[in-house]
């Protein structure tokens, strides 16, 4: 299944949350809400339907520990 067929199926705002992914780099779910304009419980579902369909990941966000940084994969920042 490609990336396109993948994202045909998810809702309009899980489509959102991978474009601005896709064009902003990594972001936290805070960020994300502020980018998209949508509220945090559609982003968190946007992004667990993007990751259950392992389209996007997710790793620690180090200045706080208790957040997430979500990206596409193979556009890791060092």
């Amino acid at each position: 299944m490609t990336e396109n067929e993948a994202l045909a199926d998810l809702p309009p705002s899980a489509k959102l949350v991978y474009k601005v992914l896709e064009y902003e780099g990594e972001l936290t779910q805070q960020r994300l809400a502020e980018e998209t304009r949508l509220s945090t419980r559609t982003v968190r579902y946007a992004l667990n339907s993007l990751e259950s369909i392992e389209l996007i990941e997710q790793k620690v966000y180090f200045a706080d520990a208790r957040k997430r940084l979500y990206s596409l994969p193979g556009t890791d920042v060092e």
